[in-house]
């Protein structure tokens, strides 16, 4: 018996149930051995899957809103007509049933087939689309012009050797040893040559000529494009201090930087984590599942105060001290010296492993050299085109008009990244779609979720409701009486309400 079926729970739906037995609006159930959930809007009666297409999430205590559904740990939405994912992290599709009443009796049946893509004509579209990126952006804006029935030329140029990969999970469970090697590319190696998506990897672009609409690689090849999608994210911020280049320092944000600190990991007694921000902080969670002592080193007061505030800040130092993480805070590494790191206290720690995780920095040059408008990022309108027509950017380097907080805005987040890129995708469509996504990221702390919608680069009241230190709480981040920003822990629906209470002031 597989898990699933062994956590199978509720009515069989196919006997019929009564309309009364359905709850909130959803009842929990089963077709055979599959989870079913059946879901009442307004009127109307859907079937869809139980958990999320992208991390399993219990769609039973998701958040319903007209003929959609959301997922409560990422933030995931699918139509409820069709199954479609309609906003990331998810990709794939939900299957759907047949409802039907008869004699006051509700039925759920046959599984309805899964909508194929229809080719569409564009007049005057674009007949080949160049995606510059193999991350979150690139990826799912190549996927999303498939899924909308684009059938001219894709490429995609990726200066990595992986295809793209699920990189939130390399600082959370796969980096911990609790996630195998096969959950980690977003798609199989077969999805790219299914779908007709010529992905050249270990392929850097070195310039764009925006007049004879081509790019060219680092190697001469020229590269056509009707429409271009800049996606090249972020590189970590690497120190610069003696032994930095020695092989047991460590930066991490690809697949390949996560193997090796995974090779180091096996025979390491301790790690030394340079950063005390999400990828420090997760990173030092994972060694410590793994069994490493963890040192983390940061000049700050206390970690994430300047995301989070002081409090969920207070909170998240006595979570990695419950399980053995070992703070030096208002100091830094200045040198590593084989297995030991050299701090500006004079003090010295073992060393086994060093992971530097003090930030990344957008990768520019490209978009600079090629004439962009530039604004500690690359400028975007509202529908994500840079200042040259036809060019288009997303994710890490793109800097947008954000409705809700009223200001350009760059973010680093993977959601962010990959909702850009399918807004980018439509409208190299011709769809015109502004993007107006409230941003949001999720952070994993051995046990404990930290979901935050919004966006807030300054506060002047943060509002508590519940208690941080029980793991049960939301937090406003207010700025002159407005709420920018929500963060919280286990309370996934009110974070939810907090997204569309955003959009809809939008």
């Amino acid at each position: 018996m597989s898990q699933e079926q062994a956590q199978l729970s509720g009515p069989d739906l196919t006997g019929g149930i009564a309309r009364t037995e359905i709850s909130n609006g959803k009842l929990l159930g089963h077709v055979g051995d599959q989870a079913v959930l059946l879901v009442q809007s307004g009127d109307e009666l859907f079937a869809i899957d139980a958990h999320c297409t992208h991390y399993s999430g219990p769609l039973a205590d998701g958040l319903v809103t007209e003929d959609s559904i959301r997922c409560p740990w990422h933030h995931a939405c699918f139509s409820l007509r069709t199954g479609e994912a309609l906003h990331a992290p998810a990709i794939g599709p939900l299957s759907t049933w047949q409802v039907e009443e008869e004699g006051g009796r509700i039925f759920v049946r046959e599984k309805r087939p899964t909508p194929k893509p229809v080719a569409k004509s564009q007049p005057g579209g674009p007949k080949n689309v160049v995606v510059v990126g193999g991350g979150a952006a690139g990826f799912a804006a190549a996927e999303m012009l498939r899924r909308e029935g684009f059938a001219g030329g894709i490429v995609m140029l990726s200066n990595d050797p992986d295809v793209p990969v699920d990189r939130p999970n390399l600082s959370k469970d796969y980096l911990a040893g609790s996630a195998p090697e096969d959950w980690m590319p977003l798609r199989e190696n077969s999805f790219y040559a299914e779908n007709n998506i010529d992905l050249r990897l270990n392929t850097d672009v070195a310039s764009i000529d925006t007049g004879s609409h081509h790019v060219v690689t680092a190697d001469g090849a020229k590269v056509p494009y009707d429409r271009l999608l800049l996606a090249t994210g972020a590189e970590p911020v690497r120190l610069n201090m003696p032994g930095a280049q020695q092989p047991n320092v460590h930066t991490l944000r690809s697949f390949a930087d996560c193997r090796a600190i995974i090779a180091d990991a096996r025979t390491a007694r301790s790690a030394v984590v340079i950063g005390a921000s999400f990828i420090g902080l997760e990173t030092a969670a994972a060694l410590r599942t793994r069994g490493v002592e963890v040192h983390v080193v940061a000049p700050e007061k206390r970690p994430m105060e300047r995301i989070l505030g002081p409090d969920m800040g207070d909170f998240i130092r006595a979570l990695h001290e419950e399980h053995g993480v070992v703070f030096h805070l208002e100091d830094t590494v200045v040198a590593v010296e084989g297995s030991k790191a050299k701090l500006k206290s004079g003090a010295t720690l073992e060393a086994d492993l060093v992971v530097v995780g003090v930030g990344v920095k957008p990768r520019l040059a490209l978009a600079e050299r090629a004439g962009l408008k530039m604004d500690r990022g690359v400028l975007v309108d509202a529908f994500l085109q840079t200042s040259i027509p036809g060019i288009y950017a997303t994710g890490d380097i793109a800097r947008w008009p954000d409705r809700h907080s009223g200001m350009d805005i760059r973010v680093e987040h993977w959601v962010v990244a990959q909702r850009q890129g399918q807004t980018a995708a439509r409208n190299i469509l011709g769809q015109s779609r502004k993007f107006d996504a409230v941003p949001f990221f999720w952070s994993q702390h051995y046990d404990v979720p930290i979901n935050y919608v919004g966006h807030a680069e300054q506060w002047d009241t943060i509002e508590i409701d519940g208690d941080i230190n029980a793991k049960d709480c939301l937090l406003r981040y207010r700025y002159k009486g407005r709420v920018l920003a929500v963060a919280s822990i286990y309370r996934d629906l009110a974070s939810l309400e907090a997204e569309l209470e955003m959009e809809r002031a939008l």
